[in-house]
């Protein structure tokens, strides 16, 4: 997961005899998909061989040649595939081009299988019905609800296990938006890192929402590989810093970057997963904005306590219980001793 959009994550295995003769992960264009990969590994022991694949095939020429004419070709005898592909030109036609081809089709897997395939692509499969990118909120607080003592004190509340599965979160998003409050108060990389501070990949964009243009021109992230979209109220004209940098001059609702242009951006470039790591109020923003999809919530075992310290949330907030944001799918994680909440905003909030 991450690094490949627009094309969706997927993992493929040949299996002969029992035994593991090939294996593949799809690549970023122009790279091979996972399928061919595959095969390719397995060679002749392709031949009446089984396929294991997290996704549907796919059935037409793009920039890759067609995974079904590669498995059909190779000898394949079998596909195990628990997950059609929602994209309108597959779309259950490379499982009926297999069947054609007399492929044994196998759609059956456990329930928890099933969960595990359709979560790689969920991204995919939401920007393939809406055009939008999945957007995840990050959070990480302390047990009463803070992310900073009342002096704005903030390193480390999570623990370093947490902080570790936050960079391996970051390898596996598409694109990572934060506010120009945290680049002036943290000069952040926003990259992700092993525990020895080495790249282990990078989000193919990172976001600055920055209404007024105040980013720094030796911040820390211009000076990162990677492309960054410098987001600017449309009042605002400006030319990038460096030639990484693109900026989109975004329209403004109460004097404020319109967070739909942003994410209706990250859409249009193909994108899937957007991880939003932010303050307090480009946080709030986005969850009144009705952006948000899923909450990812680092909870310390530690209490901060006062009135004047930060929680993870501005903004006005709701009026009543009957408004409030819920979410589903709900699972829990121990991380030495933090609890690592997930789930989906509920689509009945």
């Amino acid at each position: 997961m991450g690094g490949v959009a627009p094309r969706p994550a997927v993992g493929a295995v040949v299996v002969l005899n029992g035994v593991v003769v090939g294996e593949g992960a799809t690549e970023p264009r122009p790279g091979q998909h996972a399928e061919a990969m595959a095969v390719a590994q397995a060679g002749e022991q392709a031949k009446g061989a089984t396929l294991y694949c997290t996704l549907e095939p796919h059935s037409f020429k793009g920039f890759a040649a067609p995974c079904t004419d590669i498995i059909i070709d190779a000898g394949i005898t079998t596909v195990v595939c628990p997950t059609e592909d929602p994209y309108p030109r597959v779309s259950g036609d490379g499982f009926r081009q297999l069947k054609v081809a007399g492929v044994e089709l196998v759609r059956e897997a456990s329930d928890e299988q099933t969960k595990r395939a359709e979560l790689i692509v969920e991204g995919f499969t939401h920007h393939t019905r809406t055009r939008r990118p999945l957007v995840t909120l990050k959070l990480a607080t302390s047990l009463d609800g803070k992310i900073a003592t009342r002096t704005g004190e903030s390193k480390w509340i999570t623990n370093e296990a947490s902080r570790a599965r936050v960079h391996e979160m970051r390898r596996q998003t598409d694109a990572l938006v934060t506010g120009i409050g945290t680049v002036l108060a943290d000069n952040p990389r926003l990259t992700a890192r092993d525990s020895q501070g080495d790249a282990t990949g990078r989000p193919l964009l990172r976001v600055i929402v920055d209404t007024s243009a105040r980013m720094p021109v030796d911040a820390a992230l211009l000076s990162e590989p990677g492309e960054v979209l410098w987001v600017v109220g449309d009042n605002m004209h400006i030319d990038p810093p460096t030639d990484s940098v693109s900026v989109l001059e975004a329209s403004l609702i109460g004097g404020k970057v319109d967070l739909a242009v942003v994410i209706g951006e990250i859409g249009r470039r193909g994108l899937h997963n957007v991880m939003i790591e932010a303050g307090a109020g480009l946080a709030g923003a986005f969850v009144e904005a009705g952006i948000v999809n899923k909450v990812a919530a680092f909870i310390a075992p530690k209490i901060i306590g006062g009135s004047k310290a930060q929680g993870p949330l501005e903004g006005l907030g709701i009026d009543s219980i009957g408004e409030i944001l819920s979410l589903e799918n709900l699972t829990h994680t121990v991380i030495d001793g933090d609890i690592l909440i997930q789930g989906h905003v509920s689509k009945t909030t």
